[in-house]
């Protein structure tokens, strides 16, 4: 049996900038998963933008992981360990997506860059997003790979999510391209957004090296080929 509570946008997107404030479950929330992603919903062709916090025993550090789906392709995965706790306060999570390139934010600061790579034949998303947040029962994968189990001796866990903002492109339910959302008349598709600015380049520069604790480029057991994006994030 798995346990889990969320909620969803009633519209989808084709491009945007979407902003969650989150407070993290305290104390042992090991085995618990706290969640803000996009998502095609479909499944096994699924296009996906996913934060995922991974919860621990009490005393030991979240860790913060993101993961990009494009045609039901994932294993994508970036790990960091976050410069705060984000369990005693609110913090701010976004994710910038367009056809240049998809961001992941804490506190903007950029945490990882995704850029869109179709020319080198990697896949990017390119269908319609809902925006969802939940918590759930990750025992079997989460923490430690799955060696630690959610104690529901600790049990509720809380999640506390605010200042919900989206400046994004409408998808028409009839539908089914997000052509139009490439449109520069959307500011997040501005030239300013095509790249990260110096400083957050600089900012981003400083996660990989300080903070980093997995990153698929450089797994080699699981991916003995580099995959191709890699050479170029």
């Amino acid at each position: 049996m798995s346990y889990c509570a969320g909620f969803e946008s009633k519209q989808s997107y084709g491009s945007g900038f979407f902003t969650m404030q989150i407070k993290l479950p305290d104390k042992d929330s090991g085995g618990v998963v706290t969640a803000f992603y996009l998502t095609s919903v479909e499944d096994g062709n699924r296009d996906e933008l996913d934060f995922e916090f991974l919860g621990n025993r009490e005393g030991k550090p979240y860790t913060l992981q993101t993961n990009v789906f494009a045609q039901g392709i994932g294993n994508r995965e970036h790990r960091i360990y976050l410069w705060f706790d984000p369990t005693a306060d609110f913090h701010t999570y976004k994710i910038l997506w367009n056809q240049h390139h998809i961001v992941f934010f804490a506190d903007n600061i950029p945490i990882r860059y995704f850029k869109n790579n179709i020319n080198f034949g990697v896949g990017y998303p390119s269908k319609p997003m809902k925006i969802e947040a939940s918590i759930w029962d990750g025992s079997d994968w989460a923490t430690d790979g799955g060696q630690t189990k959610v104690d529901w001796n600790h049990a509720p866990f809380r999640a506390y999510f605010k200042g919900f903002n989206i400046d994004g492109c409408q998808i028409d339910k009839n539908s089914g391209t997000i052509e139009p959302c490439n449109s520069d008349k959307y500011w997040w598709n501005s030239k300013r957004y095509w790249e990260l600015d110096p400083t957050e380049q600089e900012a981003y520069n400083i996660v990989k090296h300080h903070y980093v604790t997995y990153d698929y480029c450089t797994d080699k057991q699981n991916h003995p080929v580099t995959p191709p994006e890699c050479s170029q994030q």
